[in-house]
């Protein structure tokens, strides 16, 4: 599956959405992406997630559990892990901070993939990567659908299917063309 074909599923599916939106991270940008709207279509969910799992092995990334952070993550890990026949588990907020929880746990030494659906300023992956490590377990890499923070820094190996380059803004740096425009806050993390 080439970027332009993920893209274009974006696309055709009303999830590239233009506009004035205020990221989980904080940051605003005159684009998003609304994964939850490609990936409510299970055909769309399985195929970027054989994708994904694709590209995970051309990394020769060696997997044993795939780790993601909920909500955004959630549909799109378990995907992967499908893909690679491994088990899929989620880590989520409580009292602000990521955890396992609902039974989960990682052993000492699994090699484990972090799964997003999106990676901007790499937050939230750096969290779940933290939450893996405080299990003793190893984390091979991290892996998105879209790579909208031009390879965010995150300290392991990372693939993405496409990446896309909307600018961002720190709230007190919008430019004057979008003071107008309302913003929208379609993400999923609380507070912001």
């Amino acid at each position: 599956m080439s970027p332009d074909d993920v893209l274009q599923l974006f696309r055709d599916s009303g999830a590239l959405l233009e506009g004035h939106f205020v990221l989980t991270s904080g940051l605003h940008s005159t684009g998003y992406l609304q994964c939850a709207l490609v990936l409510q279509h299970p055909r769309h969910a399985e195929r970027l997630g054989q994708a994904l799992g694709e590209a995970v092995r051309a990394a020769g990334l060696e997997v044993d559990v795939v780790l993601s952070p909920a909500m955004g993550g959630l549909i799109i890990g378990h995907e992967v892990g499908r893909a690679l026949g491994v088990r899929a588990i989620f880590a989520e907020r409580q009292e602000g901070s990521l955890t396992l929880r609902r039974g989960f746990s990682l052993a000492a030494g699994e090699r484990v993939l972090i799964v997003e659906d999106v990676v901007t300023t790499g937050k939230s992956t750096v969290e779940t990567i933290a939450v893996a490590r405080a299990a003793g377990a190893e984390v091979a890499g991290a892996a998105s659908i879209i790579d909208r923070g031009g390879g965010a820094s995150i300290g392991v190996p990372y693939v993405a299917l496409a990446s896309v380059d909307f600018p961002t803004f720190q709230p007190d740096q919008v430019p004057a063309y979008l003071h107008d425009v309302p913003a929208v806050k379609p993400g999923s993390r609380p507070g912001r």
